[in-house]
């Protein structure tokens, strides 16, 4: 008869063994400590990280070179909550909790500072940096004239809205709140289109380039692919672990630019690319860590498909780059 102990040695050694995941082939550090944020430009050729110390900066990852360093405060350091790339690059949107600016990726500069109708929990940002769709803690998603000022679209929920996400024609939005629901919304009018229900809160969503597809994931549950027209699941991607296939919580995601293939990184440290076609999981890759000293997990704040250098690229949470292939 096995013991406990025996017993709990013999799964912990199955579990390692079903582990397939690779290390990345290169890292480097895109701020000296961790971060609160980070986004990645649509290319992936530009990042933005909201560091613990020193506030927001902006890297050119094919030159691996810093930018920029800003900050919505003069003499003081940031604590950026979220950040969006417009579809372009051109522009970047950084937020704290309470406000948020838009910023050129061409010489750095401001484009204007606005304060925000309600505490800012995640951004998206149109073509030209024209508009931020915010998921506010006030029950609301709006859709901010950034460049101009004032709330354009209002869309209600029950609950505090945790992600959002913009087609890239700014027509529709994504939406993922507290109360376990994903939404899908035509911003024109403010209507709800469709919506899929989860049993815990969606805390990451994701739009294809076509806006036919959502990616929708819920804290510490199962992550999906359904059809933006009428709410249906398309898949349940829950990775290659045996024991514990629920037990994930997804903080990114991002399509190809053709929609055939979808990455998502995970609280604990783990970067999945999926057949969006098919729903199969392709490959894994776990991002680096610190060192002995630092964090137990790192969580994968960013992820993105290179077009300047082969494979994928994945920030973590403790403000390393991890390019993978």
């Amino acid at each position: 008869m096995r013991t406990p102990r025996v017993a709990a040695l013999m799964l912990l050694l199955l579990l390692s063994g079903c582990d397939s995941a690779q290390q990345p082939d290169n890292s480097f550090s895109l701020t000296a400590g961790g971060a609160y944020s980070a986004s990645l430009s649509e290319d992936s050729r530009y990042a933005m990280i909201g560091s613990f110390e020193l506030g927001g900066h902006l890297w050119d990852l094919v030159n691996r070179e810093r930018l920029y360093d800003w900050n919505h405060v003069e003499g003081g350091f940031s604590d950026l909550v979220a950040s969006a790339f417009s579809p372009d690059g051109g522009f970047v949107a950084t937020a704290t909790t309470t406000d948020l600016v838009l910023w050129q990726t061409s010489d750095g500069k401001p484009v204007w500072f606005w304060s925000s109708p309600g505490e800012i929990l995640d951004i998206a940002l149109s073509v030209n940096g024209d508009f931020a769709l915010l998921g506010l803690a006030n029950h609301t998603a709006v859709y901010f004239d950034i460049k101009n000022g004032g709330v354009r679209r209002t869309l209600r929920h029950p609950a505090r809205v945790r992600s959002v996400a913009l087609s890239q024609d700014g027509r529709f939005a994504l939406t993922g709140a507290d109360d376990y629901i994903a939404r899908f919304w035509d911003l024109e009018n403010e209507t709800l289109l469709t919506e899929h229900a989860f049993d815990n809160i969606v805390n990451r969503v994701a739009l294809s380039p076509d806006a036919q597809l959502a990616f929708s994931a819920a804290t510490l549950s199962s992550a999906r692919l359904w059809r933006t027209t009428n709410g249906e699941q398309v898949h349940s991607l829950s990775g290659d672990e045996s024991f514990f296939t629920r037990r994930l919580s997804h903080l990114s995601a991002r399509f190809s630019a053709d929609g055939s293939q979808l990455v998502t990184g995970t609280a604990s440290g783990r970067v999945m690319l999926w057949d969006v076609s098919s729903g199969d999981h392709l490959r894994s890759w776990r991002v680096v860590q610190r060192g002995s000293m630092g964090p137990v997990q790192t969580g994968v704040y960013a992820v993105g498909f290179s077009s300047h250098r082969e494979g994928l690229v994945a920030v973590g949470s403790n403000g390393l780059l991890n390019e993978l292939r």
